[in-house]
């Protein structure tokens, strides 16, 4: 039998371990899945916060494209994965909640199969027209659809693209009605744009920074409540009357159900102390996106919040999946 004195001591060896034991993690590498192609927005953003969370941490990040099934493949294979912190997924607003609204046979629900860590981004989205346009805000493009009801038009990156649920709420909101033509892609509806096809796109802030930059499109507005500091000459649809609008793409990390909460935890931590670097910061503004911290409730009421939103949209706007 162990002498009182040496279980006392026993004891006190496991309570100090215990701490030292739940800082060991992570003992291995960290894959981070990005459920979309390389060379894209999602795939860029990630592959920055994994550097930088490398190098604040001491940690190794091994990025792995996942693509598939309008971003939601990735996430099923997150979800599916161990609950050991050792597989995070980079969500955003897209697959997380616009997928799930059009796709109605998913493996997963994103929302409820996944925890959420912390969002690391944000960015609006932007109303352009061309740089000699008669527009010289987005009212002025109300006021004419206004007008001609069903005769003024807008096109989209595709039909049940984000911005194409903002524009659907926006109308609702405003009350105008806009002919919505889909593109395969914003590189061809910011072609028509310029070349006065079209009279306005709805894209995201990153594809028409560079048009604007360059004199050939102009900011008729941005979605966030305060103005985008890479595009602070643009107003916001809150300056333009549309008080309280906000509509904000995201991008977050998730973990698969069942981590456990030291490890949610720890992640959160560095995660925080990495999106705080000021070349990382710099450098994602450059593309027109805000780097964002918070908690991993913060996060999973944003996910929550923006659920009951778009799937609304998605409903009274009767939009289907491509």
């Amino acid at each position: 039998m162990m002498p009182i004195r040496l279980a006392a001591a026993f004891v006190a060896a496991l309570a100090i371990a215990g701490p030292a034991m739940g800082q060991a993690f992570p003992s291995k590498p960290i894959r981070l899945i990005v459920p979309f192609p390389p060379g894209g927005g999602t795939d860029i953003v990630s592959r920055h916060v994994a550097k930088q969370l490398s190098e604040s941490s001491g940690w190794t990040i091994v990025v792995e494209n996942k693509a598939g099934a309008g971003g939601t493949l990735g996430l099923t294979e997150a979800a599916r994965a161990a609950p050991d912190g050792y597989t995070v997924v980079m969500g955003q607003a897209d697959n997380m909640v616009v997928a799930p609204a059009l796709q109605k046979n998913l493996a997963i629900n994103p929302v409820k199969d996944l925890t959420p860590v912390m969002q690391v981004a944000a960015s609006p989205f932007l109303f352009m027209s061309a740089a000699g346009s008669k527009y010289a805000n987005l009212n002025d493009v109300i006021a004419e659809a206004k007008a001609a009801p069903g005769k003024v038009s807008y096109g989209s990156a595709g039909s049940g693209t984000f911005t194409h649920l903002v524009m659907e709420l926006l109308q609702q909101r405003g009350g105008f009605t806009m002919v919505h033509v889909p593109y395969k892609g914003a590189s061809p509806a910011m072609a028509d744009v310029i070349g006065g096809h079209i009279p306005m796109a709805a894209l995201s802030i990153g594809s028409g920074m560079s048009g604007i930059q360059g004199g050939k499109l102009r900011g008729l507005a941005v979605t966030s409540l305060k103005r985008s500091p890479a595009l602070p000459d643009v107003p916001t649809l809150d300056e333009l009357g549309f008080k309280g609008f906000e509509a904000n793409g995201w991008l977050g990390i998730l973990v698969p159900n069942g981590t456990p909460p030291d490890v949610v935890a720890r992640l959160n931590a560095e995660l925080a102390k990495a999106m705080q670097s000021a070349e990382l910061r710099k450098t994602l503004l450059a593309t027109g996106i805000e780097a964002r911290t918070g908690t991993p409730q913060e996060f999973g009421a944003l996910i929550a919040r923006d659920t009951g939103t778009w799937h609304k949209i998605v409903e009274t706007a009767g939009i289907k999946a491509e």
